[in-house]
């Protein structure tokens, strides 16, 4: 299939964003959400594939296993902001699940989503990626997906995550919007992707009181054994090997999922020039962040 040129970022309400997320912003922000709907809400890079997989697996790993080696993961669990042409929508895919509760994905910043989701009072389980490891991760993203902008040299693409010029916008403003979101919705849950890393079986069982989910043991150890990373990456209905505009021969979509990766990347002035600026945009936050563990 012969791909479209790479989308051109745009400010659209004071969030950089591409054609493909706000051409069908209607539909989008009218979408009928349920009671049951759990919406999985991350700043791009931050786990989000890997915490769709874990709640695919605890909903629907026993009843129906056929899916998880069947069924793509962004099909199981749709994009509900993606809008590509000659492709379903993501709204359109969320409309056609036939699962209950249906899983839901979006990257939207928490003043774009979609208001059902408030009324109907549903589940939201967000997952933050501190900033550095979060930069380095979608740097490589934006070299393989051609449906994101083109990154450029990584010291010109870390200035442009700094002031917030990547798709989805200013992470500080993601992270920081969707905490203090929590301090009033109730049912909103709040991951750390580091936490993830250092005890998977831990951040399941905190996911599982959470949901109301009490499954056996040996079903919670199956489920962390399924979502290690080497497991992940391997498995085709997970690493996007199956999306042709991600290009796997320029960087991997499941990397490296390592804490602290940014040492590799980030030059000592960069690091010192980016923990000055971040000091300055995380001031007034009660947010915390671990770059290793």
């Amino acid at each position: 299939m012969e791909l479209p040129p790479r989308p051109k970022l745009f400010d659209f309400h004071g969030v950089s964003m591409t054609k493909c997320f706000t051409d069908n912003w209607d539909n989008v922000q009218n979408v009928k959400a349920r009671p049951d709907d759990i919406l999985i809400a991350t700043y791009p890079k931050a786990g989000t594939t890997w915490v769709s997989q874990i709640l695919d697996l605890l909903y629907f790993g026993q009843t129906s296993p056929e899916r998880q080696s069947s069924i793509p993961i962004h099909m199981r669990v749709p994009f509900l902001d993606l809008c590509r042409p000659s492709q379903p929508t993501g709204k359109d895919l969320v409309d056609q699940l036939p699962t209950s509760p249906r899983l839901i994905k979006s990257h939207l910043p928490v003043q774009f989503v979609p208001k059902s989701f408030w009324e109907q009072n549903c589940r939201i389980v967000y997952v933050a990626r501190n900033a550095k490891d979060t930069a380095v991760s979608y740097f490589h993203f934006g070299r393989m997906n051609m449906f994101q902008p083109e990154p450029g040299e990584w010291s010109s693409f870390l200035q442009h995550f700094i002031q917030g010029e990547v798709v989805f916008g200013s992470w500080y403003d993601h992270v920081r919007g969707w905490w203090e979101k929590k301090q009033t919705h109730s049912k909103l849950h709040y991951m750390f992707y580091e936490d993830l890393i250092e005890d998977t079986g831990r951040e399941i069982d905190r996911l599982c009181s959470f949901l109301g989910l009490s499954p056996s043991a040996e079903e919670r150890e199956r489920i962390r054994g399924a979502v290690q990373f080497d497991n992940m990456k391997k498995n085709k209905m997970t690493n996007y090997s199956t999306v042709p505009s991600m290009d796997l021969k320029v960087s991997s979509f499941i990397r490296k999922g390592k804490v602290g990766d940014w040492k590799n990347h980030f030059t000592v002035a960069q690091s010192e020039q980016f923990d000055e600026d971040y000091k300055k945009k995380m001031k007034n936050t009660t947010l915390q962040f671990r770059t290793e563990i």
